[in-house]
């Protein structure tokens, strides 16, 4: 991946990112504030109803107060000071009192808690009523009420009348229903349930709103299972549907009797539907700045990548002309910011870099003028001075003695003839190395080439002349394929290589010669067993006049990093005294040069 895709890539991620912890943290926080606010909701509606519910209990208190201290109830409690007195004269007179305080339980008992009159149910008069507290309560309380078709719950009061030898008690309230419910005072989206503890077991049935029935009961029962057990309040989030709009947080509220027993569960429930929608508007309202935010960030991550990296690219650009050889590059100064300051520095480090070559170039040119020179004065020296004794010995003969001097003649012009076809060979081989041809390229077959010089060495490699024979191994290998080349060139190169190899084996040995395709390249190896190289001298081996023999001019290995060097490619040695040395040559294939020739062909010919 480029530097610019890497650099858009982390501004857009940052954006995204960022707007993505935007949006989390805002959803956080709504949350929060919205799960601190329904609690303060919560609470205020159950202080609210407790509120209610003492007021409601004060009003049932003034009512039974007032009964308690009516005319009626007065004539009911002297009526049982008699001896004998007659409970069936009042069967109707508790229902008549309740009908003038709208209550719906009234019930006059007298000191043994016997009934005297029942408005809910007059046909237990008469009984005796076993939950008759022992002294009045001053508050209001909850009561279970027993009713022909089953039990109830009421908001009752209970105040004495009469004397205190014989008194006479009045126990009435309002029945806690739907109606009571509906009565409630609640804010939007609250609502109001409850649930009456009249039975042993759990039933869903005693479950009630303002409506009537609760609708799927059942999701509320673990809250009341819940409080039964603790009898403590709680609270729960309940799941109406799939639709979590749908979904309700209830408050749990345990109502307790007189004797502490649990007779009823006020539950208030609130929706959560204003935070659903909410949550739900912040995140389409998050998705649309995300998306909004992921195209302006493409967009400014493109524009800030493109001027951040355009200069880098451009340095990159430049670096690469410089090493391909063209020291005259440049890239312009946009900015004077650092990445101004590292084009100043490149062009500086160019502008350096092309006069340190000039400086160089002409160092190498005078050094190889010197090496020239003293390569050329150490080669010529050596068959100067026998020219030179030949030619003074002439001399002296001449003088001492004619018949001495024929005596001589002959052998001192053979060793000069000798000599001076020495100097030819010498100025000859100088003269063949100043004159390097380009290479013509054409179609060559890399193990064909091998295979051709290999069999024009055969016969030297077994030549009686030498101490032991060397043994050719060609290690050819499959699919090398094609390359352009220079054949002729080639196959010079690679019998330098061969004589080299010959030199290093003089008692014999073994030569390999090795072909390999690798990165479409071809690869070709001059391999042989000698005594090997130095570091050092592998170091200078293609130095031009540097050589390790007696008798050379150190040109051979130059010759052949030159032609190999003219084809595009590379050759390195592998050595260790005593282990052999190894020259590896690496050829592009430079196949479209075919074509550049063929061009140039049809232009010549045109």
């Amino acid at each position: 991946m480029s530097f610019r895709r890497k650099l858009l890539a982390a501004l857009a991620a940052t954006v995204i990112v960022s707007v993505v912890a935007v949006a989390w943290t805002v959803s956080a926080l709504t949350r929060e504030a919205f799960e601190r606010a329904n609690e303060e909701r919560t609470d205020a509606l159950v202080t609210e109803f407790r509120r209610e519910f003492n007021r409601r209990g004060e009003e049932v208190e003034r009512r039974i107060q007032a009964i308690a201290e009516s005319d009626a109830v007065a004539r009911v409690a002297l009526a049982l000071n008699r001896a004998s007195p007659d409970y069936g004269a009042y069967l109707n007179e508790a229902r008549t009192l309740a009908d003038g305080q709208q209550l719906d339980f009234l019930e006059l008992v007298d000191g043994q808690g016997t009934i005297v009159s029942s408005a809910q149910w007059p046909a237990k008069f008469g009984y005796k009523d076993a939950s008759l507290p022992a002294t009045p309560p001053r508050q209001a309380f909850l009561r279970e009420e027993d009713l022909p078709d089953g039990a109830a719950l009421g908001l009752c009061a209970m105040r004495q009348a009469g004397s205190a030898e014989n008194p006479l008690y009045v126990i009435g309230g309002r029945r806690l229903d739907k109606n009571f419910l509906a009565t409630l005072d609640l804010p939007a989206g609250t609502r109001a349930m409850f649930y009456q503890n009249l039975g042993g077991a759990l039933s869903t049935q005693f479950l009630i709103d303002p409506s009537g029935s609760v609708q799927q009961p059942e999701r509320l029962a673990p809250l009341i299972e819940e409080v039964r057990a603790q009898s403590g309040e709680t609270e729960a989030v309940v799941h109406w549907s799939s639709d979590p709009a749908d979904d309700e947080t209830v408050h749990a509220l345990p109502l307790n009797g007189q004797d502490g027993h649990l007779l009823g569960i006020l539950l208030v429930a609130t929706s959560r539907r204003p935070y659903i929608e909410l949550r739900q508007r912040i995140r389409s309202a998050a998705l649309l700045a995300g998306a909004g935010g992921i195209f302006l960030a493409i967009v400014l991550s493109g524009w800030v990548a493109g001027r951040v990296t355009r200069p880098v690219e451009q340095l990159a650009q430049a670096a690469r002309e410089v090493a391909a050889g063209n020291w005259h590059a440049q890239v312009p100064v946009a900015s004077s910011d650092e990445l101004g300051e590292l084009a100043e520095a490149f062009n500086r480090m160019t502008g350096e870099l092309m006069e340190q070559r000039e400086r160089l170039l002409q160092s190498e040119r005078v050094a190889a003028w010197r090496e020239l020179a003293r390569r050329l004065a150490h080669e010529l020296k050596n068959p100067l001075f026998p020219l030179q004794l030949t030619v003074e010995n002439l001399v002296r003969a001449r003088q001492q003695s004619p018949e001495l001097f024929e005596e001589m003649f002959q052998e001192s012009a053979a060793t000069l003839l000798a000599e001076i076809n020495n100097l030819k060979a010498i100025v000859s081989r100088f003269s063949e190395f100043s004159r390097m041809p380009q290479p013509r390229f054409e179609r060559v077959q890399a193990n064909e080439l091998v295979q051709n010089v290999a069999r024009l060495f055969q016969a030297q490699l077994h030549a009686p002349e030498r101490a032991a024979p060397i043994e050719c191994r060609l290690e050819l290998g499959q699919n090398v394929g094609e390359m352009a080349g220079d054949g002729e060139l080639l196959h010079r190169a690679l019998s330098n290589l061969i004589l080299n190899a010959m030199d290093a084996m003089p008692q014999g040995g073994t030569l390999a010669l090795r072909t390999r395709g690798e990165n479409g390249r071809v690869v070709i190896e001059i391999a042989d067993s000698g005594a090997g190289l130095t570091a050092e001298e592998c170091e200078h081996l293609f130095t031009p006049y540097y050589t390790s023999k007696i008798h050379g001019t150190g040109l051979g290995l130059a010759i052949v990093q030159s032609v190999i060097s003219d084809h595009g490619g590379r050759i390195s040695v592998r050595s260790q005294p005593g282990s052999g040395t190894t020259f590896a040559i690496e050829l592009p294939r430079n196949l479209e040069k075919l074509n550049a020739a063929a061009r140039d062909a049809a232009d010549s010919a045109s």
